[in-house]
């Protein structure tokens, strides 16, 4: 029995795991990445084609922007433009749907007002979010410079020119960088070091620090100090929406998902059109046929706009008939549409709805069934206003502390914004009214409830009471005061309800 125990164990006996190491090789870096995004936005042909065939390894050497035509056999290499039309779109629903940015107190609204003329924000933010939708992040930068203004100065740097440092997964410095060329021939970089209370100029060139007089003009910054022990802040607010899963603390770009499929669509749009080109019609004509100049008798050269045929030798052959040929090559085009519209369908995967870039899906859809193909832009809008709302709040607040720094207040403890944002691809107003109404009729809705449903931001405040009380005096409802009982002058121990 011993030994069969023994047996046991030793059949039994779980040996663990031997650890496994994995080196995986990254080829691009953050800054290298962002390049390339940015590429993808511009949008030109000649420089795709430039930068895979330089950054082309491993499975990249096969995508179709880095391949490389047979000599003889070359195809027109086509961008869609698809990536900065899906940016525009997006940058452009989140900042039209901007409705206001107030303040508890109508001082700090006021200022803000005029903040936000000085900078031309709609612009800036506009900007702000394209860049950060295919960059990954970026940040806004606070200065202060009273030769151009009174107020402060929003800029907004890309992620690409800007670093962060990270403690306990907190920014506690925000890196701008920008470079600076020497009036005498070189190239600088000058590092902004935005950190809470303070901020501070490095130059360098070459990777290597360098004093700030060797360039004219930088000599006069030097470091500042502001606020206070007990209100610590960063005169710069980081901006991202989507965080990065390779690096740490960067957020991600909608396209780092995507490069792939919009080269796919690229292809597919190249072939089709290099197929349509190879499929032109053809017309062969026998030298007999062809027309001659009248004045020499020489053979008419064909005109490429009107008349374009190929000169073929007569066929002397017994029984041969000379006559004019056509031919049209057969061109797939149903494959052609169905892989197109494939690689279309992989590129808008949960990122964007077909019909919000105009694509149109099927012309008779009601409202409602529009709203369904909307979803997938109301969940990315959605996850873009969200992490949005907070950052510009953040911005406005640090904005009025600066200000009444430049004014030497000293920056208030009770700046507490409130950014509201619209609706987007809201129901029709009629089917608002027949679902508002139903509500209405059933009772689960009072009459101040579905008049603020029904308009929402589109009126204020005032005029929805006066609606109010205008539905009330056409449905007979009239408010009375409940009649007012002065207990002083009542009867000691007398009972008011019974008299």
């Amino acid at each position: 029995m011993d030994k069969i125990r023994e047996g046991m164990r030793s059949f039994l006996r779980l040996e663990p795991p031997q650890s496994l190491q994995i080196n995986i090789q990254e080829r691009l870096d953050y800054q290298a990445n962002a390049i390339k995004n940015r590429l993808w936005y511009r949008g030109d042909s000649n420089e795709l084609e430039q930068l895979y065939q330089q950054i082309a390894d491993g499975n990249m050497r096969r995508m179709f922007w880095a391949s490389r035509s047979t000599p003889g056999m070359e195809m027109r290499k086509i961008h869609t433009g698809l990536p900065s039309i899906i940016v525009d779109t997006l940058s452009g629903i989140v900042a039209n749907n901007l409705s206001t940015i107030t303040f508890s107190s109508q001082a700090y609204t006021d200022l803000w007002e005029e903040v936000e003329q000085e900078n031309r924000f709609k612009k800036l933010l506009q900007r702000t979010l394209k860049e950060v939708l295919y960059i990954g992040d970026g940040a806004w930068k606070i200065s202060i410079d009273p030769q151009i203004s009174d107020l402060p100065i929003v800029e907004f740097f890309p992620g690409d020119r800007v670093d962060y440092t990270m403690k306990r997964g907190r920014v506690t410095e925000i890196i701008f960088k920008s470079p600076v060329k020497a009036p005498g021939g070189g190239l600088y970089e000058l590092r902004e070091v935005y950190g809470l209370n303070y901020v501070h100029y490095e130059l360098y060139r070459d990777g290597k620090p360098r004093e700030l007089t060797e360039v004219e003009g930088l000599a006069d910054l030097v470091p500042i100090v502001f606020g206070s022990e007990s209100d610590r802040y960063i005169m710069a607010v980081p901006v991202q929406f989507f965080p990065s899963g390779r690096w740490e603390g960067r957020g991600q770009s909608i396209f780092d998902r995507k490069i792939e499929n919009f080269d796919a669509l690229d292809e597919a749009w190249s072939q089709w059109m290099d197929a349509l080109r190879a499929g032109r019609t053809k017309t062969y004509i026998p030298d007999k046929l062809i027309p001659r100049d009248p004045n020499n008798g020489q053979l008419r050269r064909p005109n490429a706009f009107d008349d374009r045929f190929i000169s073929t030798a007569s066929d002397m052959a017994q029984g041969a008939e000379n006559k004019i040929q056509t031919e049209q090559p057969a061109i797939p085009h149903d494959s052609y549409v169905a892989t197109y519209a494939t690689a279309l369908d992989q590129c808008l995967q949960g990122l964007i709805s077909p019909s919000t870039l105009g694509i149109d899906m099927k012309k008779l859809d009601n409202a409602e069934a529009q709203r369904e193909k909307e979803k997938v832009t109301l969940y990315t809008r959605a996850s873009i206003v969200e992490p949005l709302q907070e950052d510009l709040k953040r911005l406005a607040e640090t904005v009025l502390k600066v200000a009444y720094e430049m004014r030497g207040q000293g920056a208030p403890t009770d700046i507490e914004a409130d950014v509201a944002f619209g609706d987007y691809a809201n129901p029709s107003f009629e089917s608002q009214v027949e679902t508002v109404g139903k509500a209405k009729t059933q009772g689960i809705m009072s009459l101040e409830a579905s008049v603020d449903e029904l308009y929402g931001d589109s009126r204020d405040e005032a005029w929805k009471q006066q609606e109010v009380a205008r539905l009330k005096a056409e449905q007979g409802l009239v408010e009375m005061e409940e009649p007012a009982v002065n207990l002083d002058q009542a009867a000691p121990g007398s009972n008011l309800l019974t008299g």
